[in-house]
């Protein structure tokens, strides 16, 4: 967890702080968490060593400092991390550093590839850093991990690895701070996402303003960061970077939650809507319908008008068994699924 940035990564950080939480409570192994120096805690239960010759990486000059180093001197890093002493490693933020020797098993989870099936939604920089640090872990792993069927096939279909050698492994919640409270819901509408070019922001604000003519209370929610990028409609508001507390009071009291993205590699803000108890509209896309199963309201997201009416039907007549949907995603389960892939690894270096 070398590349670890705390606060920058949204979902992988959530990733692979949860799944080291689980691993301390449920797994079967002994696990050495490599973390930088910006981020000592991220053993969060598991043994850490703190590999302070990475550098610092709190700015973005930093880290892409941090990493050219690490590429270009690999064996200083292997030596201060302690490779020699591992059965296997894995890369749960997708970049492989520092590199390890060619006879360690090494397993990389890559969440999607969305700069593959999307390029247009990424900058000339994204992609160049995309295809650069993508590549290595799809030749070089012996088992790639991803977090979707839908993201198992798409790698799959692009690259043509053998099928025994990728491994989809859901994503999950945390059911302790994700439920229901019993809270009565308001007369607002919630989209938890950052204002990136798939998230679809401009869609969803032409839905509401139809919308809002028959129901002139209702209002839009947002969270997430680059709002002041938008501008934004009559009725919509954007709450900004919210605490984790916030967003679950959001998710507990919203009429609905809408979800128009044009692309997910998981889904994870419709599996904590769910959790949470709140009716869910999402997009028919990538993984959603995989995660959301029967429990949500499904709408074209190129649609203007199949956006609006699907926010009317979750209002109208929320779906039911969220919560249910919800709860076949845990950390354990995850947990003890890396623990198959780990094991399988280290008996292929014994």
């Amino acid at each position: 967890m070398l590349t670890l940035v705390p606060g920058r990564m949204g979902g992988s950080e959530t990733y692979a702080r949860q799944l080291c939480a689980a691993l301390a409570r449920v797994g079967r192994l002994d696990y050495r968490v490599l973390a930088p120096r910006v981020a000592g805690d991220a053993g969060c239960g598991l043994p850490a060593t703190v590999v302070r010759e990475y550098g610092d990486t709190r700015s973005t000059a930093a880290r892409a400092a941090a990493m050219a180093r690490a590429a270009l001197f690999p064996g200083r890093l292997r030596r201060a991390a302690r490779l020699d002493e591992l059965d296997a490693i894995h890369f749960p933020l997708t970049v492989m550093l520092p590199r390890p020797p060619h006879d360690l098993p090494v397993a990389t989870t890559i969440l999607d590839l969305q700069h593959e099936e999307h390029p247009e939604f990424f900058s000339r920089a994204q992609l160049l850093y995309r295809r650069r640090f993508y590549r290595r872990p799809l030749l070089e792993s012996r088992i790639v991990i991803t977090i979707s069927e839908h993201a198992r096939r798409t790698i799959l279909e692009r690259h043509h690895l053998p099928p025994e050698r990728v491994r989809a492994i859901h994503l999950a919640v945390d059911h302790d701070r994700f439920a229901p409270d019993g809270r009565p819901r308001e007369s607002f509408l919630l989209y938890p996402a950052n204002a990136w070019p798939h998230k679809n922001h401009r869609r969803l604000f032409e839905a509401f303003a139809l919308v809002r003519r028959e129901r002139a209370e209702l209002r839009l929610v947002l969270t997430g960061i680059g709002h002041e990028r938008l501008t934004l409609p009559p009725g919509v508001e954007s709450r900004g970077h919210v605490s984790l507390d916030e967003l679950i009071a959001l998710y507990r009291t919203a009429a609905a939650v809408v979800y128009p993205s044009l692309y997910e590699g998981f889904g994870m803000p419709c599996l904590e809507a769910m959790a949470c108890g709140a009716p869910v509209a999402a997009s028919n896309v990538a993984s959603l319908p995989e995660v959301c199963g029967d429990a949500a309201v499904y709408l074209d997201p190129t649609s203007v008008e199949s956006i609006a009416d699907a926010i009317r039907r979750a209002l109208d007549d929320p779906p039911g068994g969220g919560v249910e949907q919800a709860a076949r995603f845990t950390w354990e389960r995850c947990a003890r699924e890396h623990d198959l892939v780990y094991e399988k690894l280290s008996r292929g270096h014994a």
